[in-house]
């Protein structure tokens, strides 16, 4: 890929964003020497129950939640729209905006991609991007040749390293790639401090101390019959 720039784009509901998430962009921004992660709040999920915080409380503790990250960014652009969130249209938007498909690359949890095929517009949506899929409890990357064998052809395996990555894929043949990050991520999800905080139970080392506090000082997620009909969002 010989593209002067490589921008992660990191989504979802993020209600609340928690370290896991943090973890998944790390990792792909260490494998492959990301010079900057977008990070973009859904809308309305497609395959999930609507967000129990707002598009304001879910925008802040992201931005919260990425402070002092050195070219993360929060970014609304889902957000601005009304309609459900789909990364295939995501993609086309940055696509829109000036990104180009080479220097794209979405990252997204290996529990995820291993249902792409649900996804709107496959599998075209993989020719908008490079895709960056990190091994999350339960369901490492590694599995994902053999799950996904229509896939396997486009899957490279990347180390996680201190540095930026300098390999230079270029020459492949393969069009836009989809790379597999196995790297170790926290085991936690937004639906267990959804439930812990309706329960009254600490959410520390769920989320960084700035969301948590966000959340206890906004009450966010103390009604427990809301929680409970919320689903299993990640």
């Amino acid at each position: 890929m010989t593209t002067s720039r490589r921008v992660g784009i990191l989504g979802g509901t993020f209600d609340p964003i928690h370290c896991g998430h943090l973890d998944v962009g790390a990792a792909a921004h260490a494998a492959l020497g990301l010079g900057e992660i977008l990070i973009l709040p859904s809308n309305i999920p497609p395959h999930r129950p609507r967000p129990l915080a707002s598009s304001y409380q879910r925008f802040a503790m992201v931005a919260l939640a990425i402070a002092g990250r050195p070219g993360w960014r929060a970014l609304d652009l889902e957000l601005r729209e009304a309609t459900r969130s789909y990364t295939s249209d995501t993609l086309q938007r940055l696509h829109d905006e000036g990104f180009s498909t080479p220097e794209l690359f979405f990252i997204t949890g290996a529990d995820a991609f291993v249902e792409i095929a649900t996804w709107k517009n496959y599998p075209a949506v993989l020719d908008l991007a490079h895709f960056a899929v990190v091994s999350r409890p339960g369901a490492p990357v590694g599995d994902l040749p053999a799950r996904l064998p229509a896939l396997a052809d486009r899957m490279r395996f990347k180390e996680v390293r201190l540095k930026a990555d300098v390999t230079n894929d270029a020459d492949d043949t393969h069009g836009t790639l989809i790379f597999l990050i196995d790297a170790p991520t926290a085991d936690v999800s937004s639906t267990a401090i959804r439930r812990a905080r309706a329960r009254r139970e600490s959410i520390a080392g769920m989320v960084t101390p700035a969301v948590q506090q966000h959340i206890e000082q906004h009450g966010l997620y103390e009604d427990s019959a809301s929680v409970a009909a919320s689903g299993t969002g990640r």
